[in-house]
């Protein structure tokens, strides 16, 4: 065997083996569904110069489908519609920073992908007027997308933070997604917020003394790529999970990480199901 042909066979193998890895249906069309919405820079958002997908989550997506030796295909979709689309099969997976949490699980495996936490924030504004460290919360209203699960998490933080204490609680304010609750934050309906702690660095640099962290993060989860709880599921999940593997072992998932600034976030190990 020539040097050249061994070469050539090094090059085509790993993508012949990890396509192997598929279900059929998925192998027969060459692409995977993706649900995503892009409203959560740095993760998945919308460049303003071309209106195109891009963010951390757009990267290594395409990643894992040039891994896998398939074209990922990006499907627009509301959060709150993005499981129901998995299990009807409209998609095959979800890349939308999702948290892996056991409620979740009972419908949906996940393989996870980076860590996360939910935050608290304010703007400059508030903070001059008092509102300054997570004690200032309680009795103040304060919001986060209904789609998740910060709503549930604040109530439990205020209850042990603020009613614990004698303190008066906090008002939870449930938004129609984060951009709405910073659009309530910065006209003074709310008087702080909650997003995901691997956001904030991106905010804080796109809208420069806006935005003041308060805290630390009060959570601590993981962010998933869920799968239907079905055979063709398990097995694009295991596949996803071995692309993922390959590209932290290159590199290639670490870099992408650090482009987007949330090195912090990068898992050392890829997972599944061990959200809290």
């Amino acid at each position: 065997m020539t040097r050249s042909l061994i070469a050539a066979l090094a090059f085509v193998l790993p993508a012949a083996v990890s396509a192997q890895e598929l279900p059929a249906r998925i192998k027969t069309a060459g692409k995977i569904m993706v649900a995503t919405q892009p409203n959560y820079p740095p993760i998945t958002f919308k460049d303003p110069a071309t209106n195109t997908l891009t963010g951390l989550d757009i990267e290594l997506g395409l990643a894992i489908g040039a891994e896998l030796g398939v074209k990922i295909e990006w499907q627009e979709t509301a959060f709150a519609q993005m499981l129901p689309s998995l299990q009807t099969g409209r998609v095959d997976m979800v890349m939308a920073g999702m948290s892996d949490n056991p409620a979740r699980r009972e419908t949906v495996d996940f393989v996870d992908y980076f860590s996360s936490g939910a935050q608290f924030y304010t703007i400059t504004a508030l903070a001059a007027g008092g509102i300054k460290t997570t004690d200032d919360l309680c009795g103040k209203s304060v919001g986060a997308s209904r789609s998740t699960t910060w709503p549930a998490e604040m109530e439990k933080w205020s209850q042990a933070n603020c009613v614990a204490k004698g303190k008066p609680p906090m008002t939870v304010v449930g938004t129609e997604g984060s951009v709405d609750a910073r659009t309530q934050l910065k006209t003074q309906r709310l008087q702080a917020a909650v997003q995901g702690s691997e956001t904030m660095p991106y905010f804080l640099k796109l809208e420069p003394n806006t935005y003041v962290p308060l805290g630390t993060p009060f959570t601590d989860v993981r962010a998933g790529i869920p799968f239907a709880k079905t055979a063709e599921g398990n097995q694009l999940r295991d596949a996803v999970k071995g692309a993922l593997d390959r590209l932290k072992a290159k590199g290639a998932y670490d870099a992408i990480f650090v482009k987007y600034g949330l090195q912090t976030s990068a898992l050392p190990k890829i997972t599944v199901n061990e959200g809290k």
